[in-house]
């Protein structure tokens, strides 16, 4: 269903409302319009899977992030939200589950495992901890990940039968693959759905199962997934790759590889937000008398202008030299901070003659000096 309502008028709540407060709004309302409660309001199964549709979306730190921005058309297809496509919302059931935990959750049937229209489950969803240079995140970059996950079982093409028409529909639960039980609790009769324990919720018994998946349609081993990380992203970012995950039971969809990049320290940059900063020496000489100076950028060396009389800690911004903001598509700066070197092995000809050079430039001479005479003034009132 696609809802055109607001979601936090959905769920009642403000638009800075706290996680808690989101939840136990939903809660409330969750409970109210359960179909199982309101069996003579044809609407209330509409207004409860409106209600998942909101809570689902408003309880994920990064879907709540894109709805704020984009409204609705963050999850429609081809929409600018970004990683949340149309068709991606679970089912409503599945969430009261979540919210309600437990046997309670249960109650009403948010118990069972997730499964494809068909009755065929779906496979776990994965994480996968990425480390990254820092110039792969400026550049970006394509990574093949090796980890091991259920795949389809190539011998019996997933569907867990040693010979075709070895499957059949399950006398249990007919085909359906969840079977209802009837529980007690609060004053009231509940309706709770489990998955069928005769097919483990595929639907089909297997009469002659495969040898080599023993009846369950994938295998374990090691596989290789190739990922595209686009340029931008930083540390702690995650990706999603659809469809990675594990392989479904006997043909079901395959879950999602969540994907957690972790950027390694650099040598030489530090990165702050699409900035980077780093310190570059220069020579005494150099500072005082002015010249070309080369310092290291992430596509390799720059040289920038060093004016007479340059001081330590003075800082140069080297413009789109930096990392590319994943949003807006511009590039930050390199920040530059150079620092005076200081000789520190003199022979005694060359003290001799950096002794007098300081002799006959004075202290006066330094803008350091002349700074601290003003604050000196200004103190004791000269």
């Amino acid at each position: 269903m696609e809802s055109t309502r607001d979601y936090y008028e959905v769920l009642g709540v403000s638009k800075d409302a706290s996680a808690s407060e989101i939840k136990k709004s939903y809660r409330k309302l969750a409970m109210k319009f359960h179909p199982d409660q309101n069996a003579d309001d044809p609407g209330a199964e509409e207004r409860f899977k409106e209600l998942g549709e909101a809570y689902e979306v408003l309880s994920d730190e990064e879907k709540r992030a894109a709805y704020d921005r984009y409204g609705h058309a963050a999850f429609k297809a081809g929409g600018s939200g970004g990683g949340f496509g149309a068709g991606g919302f679970h089912d409503p059931m599945d969430i009261f589950s979540q919210v309600f935990g437990g046997a309670f959750g249960d109650f009403f049937g948010g118990g069972g495992p997730a499964r494809s229209r068909d009755g065929r489950k779906r496979g776990s969803d994965l994480r996968y901890n990425l480390e990254i240079t820092l110039e792969e995140t400026a550049s970006g970059v394509s990574k093949g990940l090796e980890l091991e996950k259920y795949v389809a079982c190539g011998t019996c093409g997933a569907s867990g039968s040693k010979n075709e028409g070895g499957a059949q529909t399950c006398a249990t639960c007919h085909g359906h693959g969840i079977v209802e039980q009837r529980m007690e609790g609060f004053g009231s009769i509940f309706r709770k759905q489990v998955a069928c324990p005769a097919c483990d919720g595929s639907g089909q018994e297997i009469t002659d199962p495969c040898p080599d998946c023993r009846g369950q349609g994938r295998v374990e081993k090691m596989d290789r997934t190739q990922i595209e990380i686009p340029a931008g992203v930083d540390h702690g970012t995650r990706l999603r790759s659809s469809g990675n995950g594990d392989a479904g039971l006997r043909g079901g969809p395959s879950g999602d590889l969540h994907i957690v990049l972790h950027v390694k320290q650099h040598d030489v940059f530090d990165r702050r937000g699409e900035d980077l900063f780093c310190e570059v020496p220069v020579s005494f000489g150099t500072a005082a008398l002015g010249g070309e100076l080369d310092v290291p950028t992430l596509e390799g060396a720059a040289s920038i202008k060093i004016p007479a009389g340059t001081q330590g800690g003075t800082i140069f911004r080297l413009r789109n030299r930096g990392i590319q903001d994943i949003s807006r598509g511009r590039k930050g700066d390199l920040h530059v901070e150079v620092r005076v070197e200081v000789p520190t092995r003199l022979s005694s000809e060359q003290k001799e003659k950096l002794g007098a050079f300081t002799e006959s430039i004075g202290e006066e001479n330094s803008p350091m000096h002349e700074s601290f005479l003003e604050k000196a003034k200004r103190f004791f009132n000269l």
